[in-house]
């Protein structure tokens, strides 16, 4: 082979190939970013420029955020007393902030409780022994092969029945078992050496000890890795709120969105101005817990 055909060999066709897959990347995600983008700036535009072709407003309109928060409102403001607002009535009379708040509630409990009840279930699945342990798994994991809409209306019967409808209580709950966190948690405790539950055992270590002081310090990846996607999934969980809530002041965000946009008519430079503030927790969580995610997901895929 020629000195040429060496050098297009080794370096002209890496090359080429780095510098195509680069180009692919980036219009992927150029095309996967076009909708957030034009979302953020037609939050920016002002009302008679919503339809406009162009995606950069002429005018800029920041003033659209806060008058989010007094769109949608409680008590009687309304008129020029609306425009009059103290910085402590966006948190006690905006209804946008209610649901804010309803949303992080829900999310928040919901991720706690699952990450507990999945841990402990895993840990039963895993470092215990009792007869017929393996086979309660498998029927415990076929649940995943049940589409949630088939469970909707026979979950709303019990949730009716024990009075939870329109609660936080019937949004929290019901989340907070899942077999998809039990499954992942279980694969991370079967790569722990069970050297480990014995040595602790013999120093007299209860089984609670052994899985609270052994067992979850060394499983925190996997632990992560459900905590985040429990958290997204919840906080912008729709169908299940819809069906649940009654009352206007318990409406999640996504919720209350569809109510914003239904009540406001076609204030769509508001309604993009709430999306935008509305998705500001999952990007501070996604930038805080990035690196742990992605050491997570290595983990369970190396461990697997």
């Amino acid at each position: 082979m020629t000195e040429g055909g060496i050098y297009k060999r080794k370096i002209i066709g890496p090359l080429l190939t780095m510098l195509t897959n680069h180009v692919f990347l980036l219009l992927l995600c150029c095309s996967m970013a076009l909708p957030f983008v034009w979302m953020l700036l037609t939050s920016f535009k002002p009302f008679t420029e919503v339809q406009s072709t162009h995606w950069i407003p002429d005018n800029w309109q920041p003033e659209n955020y806060p008058e989010t928060f007094k769109a949608l409102r409680y008590g009687a403001l309304a008129g020029e007393e609306a425009g009059k607002w103290q910085w402590w009535q966006y948190f006690t009379d905006s209804a946008f902030m209610r649901y804010y708040f309803n949303s992080l509630f829900i999310a928040g409990w919901v991720t706690l409780l699952q990450c507990l009840t999945s841990a402990m279930a895993a840990f039963a699945f895993s470092r215990l022994k009792w007869k017929g342990r393996d086979k309660v798994f498998l029927m415990y994991l076929g649940t995943m092969m049940i589409p949630g809409l088939v469970l909707m209306i026979p979950n709303y019967k019990i949730m009716a029945w024990l009075g939870w409808v329109d609660s936080y209580t019937g949004l929290i709950i019901p989340a907070a078992f899942t077999a998809f966190g039990t499954f992942l948690l279980r694969q991370f405790m079967l790569s722990i050496p069970s050297s480990l539950d014995e040595a602790a055992e013999i120093d007299g270590a209860s089984k609670w000890q052994v899985f609270w002081n052994v067992i979850m310090p060394l499983t925190k990846p996997g632990l992560i890795v459900l905590c985040i996607f429990t958290f997204m999934s919840t906080y912008k969980s729709f169908f299940w709120p819809l069906v649940m809530l009654r009352s206007q002041h318990k409406y999640t965000l996504p919720v209350g969105l569809l109510f914003f946009d239904s009540s406001q008519g076609q204030e769509t430079q508001l309604l993009m101005a709430a999306v935008a503030m509305s998705v500001v927790p999952l990007i501070i969580m996604f930038v805080f817990m990035q690196k742990h995610l992605v050491k997570g997901i290595q983990l369970g895929a190396v461990k697997g």
